[in-house]
């Protein structure tokens, strides 16, 4: 049987590698007569996403990584909106992947043995720039979202809209219907790009424009999960939707800046607490907040009375917690409390010790909260955060609003802080936290059985196995 071989290119941040390449791993092992060729970018806003992209392919023997050369970062001017440099510093690489490409491409049709054949790319939402190069060499591009269907939903509104109305969205905008939401959506949970003039709108609106042009689009997803989306996008105008997720890295692969020793710290710590008394807070790899609302955070933590373990990213001006945090905090929590860098999250997750989760709402975090049963408060900072919270709290009803629509510079106080971590930990049967928390672990059962032989995800891998190897009319 002629081989396959597909080719990934993801987006540098730590969390679009993680699942694109563990997305990878699940098409190989299900797929003999599959390989897989990534394409790997250097990044300076992460020093560290060509170390973890060797490190996630490097006990796979199906997967193949190719360093791209470095390139010129784009203008620092460009700063004034993170999508909008994103895109500038990706396309940049155009001539790179090209050359790339051209040479996959030229092996695998010059095989004296005609055992293999490019069947396709891979991209994440934001290489869309690339369908470009694959449609020159003959190439169909499919999307790799590893946001939701929500998500989704609202890129695809966002041509329609422009047309329209080209200008950016305003804060005193009305709340929007977008596709797969059954309730308006208000415009304060929409990612901050949508508004911004120096560029993070024109970028999305040009990111969108091209989601109708893929071949098919895989969500890291789950049908269960958001079905109202899957019924609104199979409108006949979308490219065939994949629902294939979860898909994420349980074995919880390493930080490249990790002290291993810090972690069996942490972990040490778990194992001394009760059972389910522990609430942990993590704001992803990207989320800092400033000395006064790091403070707040820990009132609110000590009012709470609550077990915690906190993943802080300390200000540049302090050497430990201590340089910034309440006076005598840390001797009054004593061993109630952990503080520490990053942290080992799946781990964390699945500990017996851990009850609740106070989230930055990053959509693999989310994924991973649902699969082990641990509901979250909502805490959102940047990207599409805004959005995943409002669709946990207020579509799905899996999750504490802490806050949906935060923005950075904003203060939340002690007080908010503390409310919110009693209704995720409270422990009355008949509180809303319990019901929670059971409404959680069903969601994670769901998720489980999702991608099990049968269930709607790895049904959709099979579909999506059939179009890349050609079994099918697709």
């Amino acid at each position: 049987m002629k081989k396959s071989e597909l080719v990934f290119i993801p987006a540098p941040g730590i969390g679009h590698l993680v699942s694109t390449l563990e997305f990878g791993k699940r098409l190989i092992d299900r797929e003999d007569g599959l390989s897989i060729t990534v394409l790997s970018m250097k990044f300076p806003l992460v020093p560290f996403s060509d170390e973890f992209a060797k490190s996630l392919v490097a006990s796979h023997h199906g997967i193949k990584l190719i360093e791209l050369p470095e390139v010129d970062p784009p203008s620092p001017d460009l700063l004034c909106s993170p999508e909008n440099f994103i895109c500038a510093s990706i396309e940049s690489f155009i001539p790179h992947v090209r050359n790339t490409l051209t040479d996959i491409v030229s092996h695998s049709c010059s095989n004296s043995s005609d055992s293999c054949q490019v069947a396709g790319l891979v991209l994440d939402f934001f290489c869309l720039s690339f369908m470009d190069v694959g449609h020159e060499l003959g190439l169909p591009s499919f999307m790799f979202l590893t946001s939701n269907s929500g998500f989704l939903g609202l890129m695809l509104y966002l041509p329609a809209r422009h047309s329209e109305n080209s200008s950016e969205f305003e804060e005193s905008d009305p709340d929007q219907l977008l596709p797969g939401f059954s309730k308006p959506v208000p415009v304060s949970v929409l990612p901050s790009a949508v508004f911004n003039k120096d560029g993070g709108y024109a970028a999305y609106v040009k990111l969108a424009q091209r989601f109708r042009d893929t071949k098919g689009i895989i969500v890291n997803s789950i049908a269960e999960l958001e079905s109202k989306a899957v019924d609104t996008l199979t409108d006949g105008q979308t490219p065939p939707v994949y629902m294939v997720g979860p898909v994420l890295d349980l074995k919880g692969q390493p930080h490249p800046s990790l002290d291993l020793a810090q972690r069996d710290k942490i972990i040490n710590w778990l194992d001394d607490q009760p059972e389910s008394s522990v609430v942990y807070l993590c704001f992803g790899s990207m989320g800092s907040f400033g000395a006064i609302q790091l403070r707040e955070i820990a009132s609110g933590l000590e009012r709470s009375g609550h077990r915690f373990l906190w993943s802080m990213r300390l200000p540049h001006q302090a050497k430990t917690p201590d340089d910034i945090l309440p006076e005598g905090f840390s001797e009054r929590i004593g061993g109630k409390g952990m503080i520490c860098g990053w942290a080992p999250q799946t781990e964390v997750l699945s500990h017996k010790a851990i009850r609740g989760f106070v989230s930055h709402c990053g959509w693999n975090s989310i994924l991973e909260s649902l699969w082990y049963g641990v509901p979250i408060a909502t805490w959102p900072i940047y990207a599409e955060q805004q959005l995943n919270a409002f669709l946990m709290v207020k579509e799905f009803g899996l999750a504490v609003e802490l806050k949906l629509d935060y923005r950075v510079g904003d203060l939340v106080m002690a007080d908010e802080i503390e409310i919110a971590v009693r209704r995720l930990m409270d422990s009355d049967s008949d509180s809303d936290g319990d019901k929670l928390r059971k409404k959680v672990k069903e969601m994670g059962e769901m998720t489980r059985k999702a991608v099990m032989e049968g269930g709607s995800s790895y049904d959709a891998v099979g579909q999506l196995l059939k179009v890349f190897l050609g079994r099918n009319s697709s």
